[in-house]
């Protein structure tokens, strides 16, 4: 049986952001059966839906762009299939209340599964009035204050934490490629490792600002970068569709000079690469 896939690319905002990935995965599995869809099947006694995230997202951090792939066993238009999973959507309030779907894109032959390369992500300051005591020190840091505490984790030239209970070591230079206080809001790029990769509370843990999210603070995945794109003149090809409009977030708000790198579905994201550090 021939499969067909597709690559989907969502919002999950609101109140979605407080659920799970397992139970993100289980609300794609019902949002597609409900849309009526040929689901390809996993072999072997418990088969299963071929759908696939590149990414976890962690529990609380909101997305303007994630990223699932699935198998159909039908052929369908990314118009077709877009307009299938909007209209399930609209019968259901709560989900689309922080979902949207962005883009569809039907997979041209030869595009192996999909990884994550970059994650990019933005943390808007908390309200000083919302800090408690204990927090407060880190909502009311001076923007420059935090420059200089980057400047210093780039001298270090490591970040040390934790996974699964273990000390793990990871390469500033390697695994952040962008990091940088811009329109009070924290703006980091971080890439994706064969290892331990990097996650954004690692990198506030390092800079010793991991109270600003308990403090209120919103943190933010704008893009989802994969390892392998469709670049501009395969998307112009692909069978790829999009809504009539775009989801829009406070996060996204910035001068028009700079809308461009905080575009989800742009083709380059504007950032500045950390550069190497310095040896004596």
């Amino acid at each position: 049986m021939s499969r067909v896939r597709y690559q989907v690319r969502f919002t999950k905002t609101g109140l979605l952001r407080w659920i799970s990935h397992r139970d993100l995965a289980r609300l794609w599995e019902r949002l597609l059966r409900r849309s009526g869809l040929q689901l390809a099947m996993t072999e072997g006694f418990h088969p299963k839906p071929r759908i696939s995230f590149p990414s976890a997202l962690a529990l609380g951090t909101e997305s303007l762009d994630e990223v699932v792939e699935l198998d159909l066993t039908e052929e369908l238009s990314a118009a077709e299939l877009l307009e299938r999973l909007s209209s399930d959507l609209r019968g259901d309030a709560a989900t689309a209340a922080g979902m949207q779907i962005t883009r569809v894109c039907r997979i041209p032959e030869g595009f192996g599964k999909a990884q994550l390369a970059c994650g990019h992500f933005a943390l808007e300051w908390p309200p000083s009035d919302a800090a408690s005591d204990a927090l407060a020190s880190a909502v009311t840091l001076d923007p420059s204050e935090v420059e200089a505490r980057i400047e210093r984790l780039r001298a270090a030239g490591t970040i040390r934490f934790t996974r699964k209970d273990k000390p793990v070591e990871a390469s500033v230079a390697e695994q952040i490629v962008d990091l940088a206080v811009r329109d009070g809001r924290l703006e980091m790029v971080l890439r994706s490792s064969r290892t331990a990769s990097l996650r954004p509370d690692d990198v506030l843990t390092a800079l010793g600002l991991q109270g600003l999210v308990e403090a209120g603070g919103r943190l933010t995945r704008f893009r989802t970068e994969l390892d392998r794109e469709l670049d501009p003149a395969e998307l112009a090809a692909a069978d790829c569709a999009e809504p009539n409009s775009a989801p829009t977030h406070p996060s996204q708000t910035r001068d028009a000079a700079d809308s461009d790198a905080l575009d989800p579905h742009a083709n380059k994201i504007q950032t500045t690469q950390m550069p190497p550090t310095k040896t004596p």
